[in-house]
């Protein structure tokens, strides 16, 4: 290659690389707003958005700068260095120790943003002193765009998983930085300001090097001011967060912030989960559990010793490892996940169902709360169609459906979207189905919904004998399926259909009632 058609050919790679940095500091910034604050698409959206305009801005002031190119992009680089680097790390501290995110997060999004907007154009005009303007476009936009489909593409599958949300952002950084040094060495006849830039890119590169280093020790720090216990465990996975702490004999899992259960009160959720329906279906061999991770749904049900087989389908394969391998957790379900009964799958709930020929017994779905319209799919009227195909004729579904006190609509959706639920293709009859709740210290009033394909009375269940138990009994069970007047439904509640997910929308307006 020649020495003249070196910057250019630079220049055209220097597209591809910062339209990944400039994409993955967008992802980075929706992915933390998400997990802090809840509503996926409301965040994503909000992010996307925001950065968008901030870009246009930054192109638009491109306008003024009408000499120095070269200095302007290689300053322009140690900016994006610096504040998408840094970004992650000022947006986990301004949620724990400032209780300022949202305007931090607008600021970091518009300064990033108008910086990534700045490129582009820059780099067209640089270019265009080197070939017809025609050709310069049509190879910055298809780079660009390249990188853009890179940056989406690693960013869930390798960058999330592997060195996660902070360090993510700091190895970014330190690429525009690289981009800029390199700018530096190959374009260093046209910098007015060489050395200037270069102290400036050198000292940059050093603060992102020593946030890299120390991110483990800035996410613990974080991470100890938003959850008050001890902290035994944080991982993230590529599909979630997962943090374990323990208070003495409590240990809890939290869920992208979340809490998913406490060791001191979570047998009552489980019980509640579990046992109804294994009354309902007396003897039954086959359990699907779609969620339940953590294995203490699977250990309720090997409490009885007619089930042959349980099929156990959860999407994270790390907490599945977690609570299977690590013996303090295994120890939480009386290492289930390792019993010869239980097949785990590491599947989608919903693929599982669609691709299996296989019917069981009992169907126990453990899947998240409905937040999300990725979640509230699991919660539809085509969801439980597949679980109608699955269910044997005698067979029994048993979901977890919020608080019937905190989020009443979102819990008597899911029981008008059962109500709904055709038994087969062409059926025209539907579930019965029957509501009930239990008190869980740790989260308050929470429901449930048992559906059978037969006729039942609740009130007249009774409990497997020889079952160990520490919350149910014969004169508690009938009590779960009464329920006061002030969590009953005061309004038409529409069922939860995949075209217009509803329930989604019930969840959070009834929990914005409590809380951000």
């Amino acid at each position: 290659m020649t020495a003249d058609r070196l910057p250019g050919v630079f220049l055209l790679v220097a597209v591809f690389v910062i339209a990944v940095c400039g994409l993955i500091y967008e992802l980075l910034a929706a992915s933390l707003s998400s997990y802090l604050l809840g509503g996926l698409i409301t965040h994503f959206s909000i992010v996307i958005g925001v950065f968008l305009t901030a870009m246009g801005v930054g192109s638009y002031l491109t306008r003024f700068i009408r000499a120095q190119l070269v200095d302007a992009f290689v300053m322009i680089q140690i900016g994006i260095g610096l504040s998408g680097g840094f970004s992650a790390a000022i947006l986990l501290l301004s949620f724990t120790a400032l209780d300022t995110f949202l305007p931090v997060l607008l600021t970091v999004l518009s300064i990033t943003g108008a910086l990534v907007g700045m490129e582009i154009p820059l780099i067209i005009r640089i270019l265009r002193s080197r070939e017809a303007l025609r050709i310069t476009v049509a190879n910055v936009l298809a780079l660009d765009y390249l990188g853009a489909l890179a940056a989406s593409c690693a960013f869930p599958l390798f960058f999330v998983p592997y060195l996660g949300l902070l360090r993510t952002a700091f190895v970014f950084g330190l690429i525009n930085i690289a981009v800029a040094g390199v700018s530096i060495r190959i374009l260093g006849h046209m910098l007015t300001k060489r050395r200037l830039l270069t102290v400036s890119a050198t000292a940059c590169a050093a603060a992102l090097a020593v946030g890299l280093v120390s991110s483990q020790a800035f996410s613990s720090f974080t991470e100890s001011l938003l959850y008050q216990d001890e902290i035994l465990l944080t991982r993230q996975t590529k599909h979630q967060r997962l943090v374990i702490t323990r208070w003495r004999d409590d240990v809890r899992l939290f869920i992208d912030g979340h809490l998913q259960l406490s060791t001191v009160d979570e047998h009552r959720y489980h019980e509640a989960l579990v046992h109804p329906a294994m009354a309902a279906s007396p003897g039954a061999k086959t359990v699907l559990i779609l969620g339940g991770g953590d294995g203490m749904t699977a250990r309720e049900a090997l409490k009885h010793k007619s089930v042959e087989r349980i099929d156990l389908v959860d999407l994270d394969e790390e907490m599945i490892h977690l609570f299977r391998d690590r013996p303090m957790l295994a120890r939480l379900s009386e290492n289930a996940l390792s019993d010869p009964r239980v097949k785990v799958h590491i599947r989608d709930a919903g693929r599982f169902l669609e691709q299996s020929g296989d019917s069981w017994d009992l169907i126990l779905i453990d899947l998240p709360d409905p937040s999300t319209l990725s979640i509230a799919r699991l919660y539809t009227k085509s969801f439980y169609k597949l679980c109608a195909r699955r269910l044997a004729v005698h067979g029994v579904l048993a979901t977890q459906a919020t608080s019937p006190f905190y989020a009443p609509e979102a819990f008597w959706c899911i029981v008008e979207t059962l109500k709904e639920t055709p038994l087969g293709p062409g059926e025209t009859r539907r579930f019965h189905v029957h509501p009930y709740h239990v008190h869980v210290p740790s989260f308050g009033d929470w429901g449930f919904v048992m559906a059978t394909r037969r006729a039942i009375e609740p009130g007249r269940l009774t409990l497997a004998e020889n079952i160990p138990l520490r919350f149910l009994s014969n004169r508690v069970l009938p009590t779960l399926f009464v329920f006061p007047q002030d969590v009953l439904p005061k309004e038409t509640i529409q069922p939860n259909r995949l075209d217009d997910q509803v329930l989604a929308k019930y969840y959070r307006r009834a929990w914005r009632r409590y809380g951000p």
